[in-house]
């Protein structure tokens, strides 16, 4: 790349990722004089921040010139994202609305910090270490999560922003996360609580049923909760401080799991889950009138199936792991991978 094009790439760069990026060259210098940290090392470490900033750069021109897109959608999770993909094509909007998603479980691990550089890779640490890595999806993972980062503070000034979230700790943290990333954006953000607007538009006599996530709505039933969406105000400057300053507290929780109760974001401590995971292997194994093993993903889908909280499966064999290294189970197979192993409740 030559000289003058990389110049500009710079001048280019948000004030933020450009701070954070001058950062990651002094620790890494301060590394190199005063640890083991070799130079290889280091010189692959800049090679890193030398693709950083090459996709900041792209993911701008990309916005730039994507100039016929008229709004932004965020959401939290791959299979929303996707469902809203459907919901736009058949709207026959797709080419003039951008769909960006964070494809994390933001209930679940560490948020300490995590605007920063160094809470990004506290929590890519405890991710890393909780993951059962079976089809090597961790760099996926990392990639990806900063790919959005940089996919949100690029987001052109003055296009209106849609974010969709349902009444659950993910979404709901993944919320204020994000608005604490635009804080110095001044575009018109709009907030669709799919869980309320669901109730507004669907809720039947005969039924009662709670949206959990957004992911569980139908393309159908998200383009009429759209629609009826156009009418809604942005956040005003006070509910965005407002969210902005929850996010800060948020941030200073060292907390690994959260929870939705009352309206509100609780952290609780990282077994929170524990007990529920072995009453409900109790329920399996009094059901089956045996003590023969169970699968473990049959184990795990039972307790996703009951509970009214949105955490995800593989936090759930984290912890039914942790329960194992206890001695709460016995296990028959390879810890690997959730599908090669049994359990069962030890006397």
């Amino acid at each position: 790349m030559r000289i003058e094009e990389m110049r500009k790439k710079i001048q280019e760069l948000p004030d933020a990722e450009a701070r954070s990026l001058l950062f990651q060259i002094y620790l890494r210098m301060d590394l190199l004089k005063e640890t083991d940290y070799s130079h290889i090392e280091f010189v692959k470490d800049l090679e890193k921040i030398y693709e950083t900033i090459v996709d900041i750069s792209k993911e701008r021109l990309e916005m730039k010139e994507e100039g016929t897109f008229q709004m932004v959608h965020l959401l939290f999770g791959d299979s929303p994202a996707g469902t809203l993909k459907v919901t736009l094509k058949e709207m026959g909007i797709y080419q003039e609305e951008r769909v960006i998603a964070f494809w994390d479980m933001f209930s679940i691990g560490p948020v300490w910090e995590l605007h920063e550089k160094s809470g990004e890779e506290s929590r890519f640490d405890w991710m890393k270490s909780v993951m059962n890595d079976e089809y090597k999806d961790f760099q996926d993972y990392k990639q990806g999560f900063q790919q959005t980062v940089h996919q949100i503070l690029s987001i052109p000034e003055g296009l209106p922003i849609t974010i969709w979230v349902a009444e659950n700790s993910h979404e709901q943290t993944g919320l204020r996360y994000v608005l604490h990333l635009l804080k110095n954006k001044m575009n018109d953000i709009q907030v669709i609580n799919t869980t309320k607007s669901f109730a507004e538009n669907f809720t039947r006599p005969d039924i009662t049923y709670t949206v959990l996530k957004t992911g569980e709505i139908s393309p159908e039933k998200l383009q009429v909760i759209y629609r009826k969406s156009k009418s809604n105000s942005p956040l005003s400057q006070h509910e965005r401080e407002e969210l902005e300053q929850e996010w800060l507290t948020l941030a200073q929780n060292q907390e690994t799991l959260r929870i939705w109760r009352n309206g509100r974001i609780k952290s609780v401590n990282v077994d929170y889950y524990d007990q529920y995971i072995v009453n409900m292997a109790k329920k399996l194994q009094r059901e089956r009138e045996s003590r023969d093993f169970m699968k473990s993903a049959r184990l795990i889908g039972e307790v996703l199936g009951h509970l009214d909280q949105y955490v995800g499966d593989e936090f759930l064999e984290y912890r039914l792991r942790k329960l194992i290294e206890k001695g709460a189970f016995e296990v028959e197979g390879s810890l690997k991978a959730m599908r090669f192993y049994s359990v069962r409740l030890k006397r």
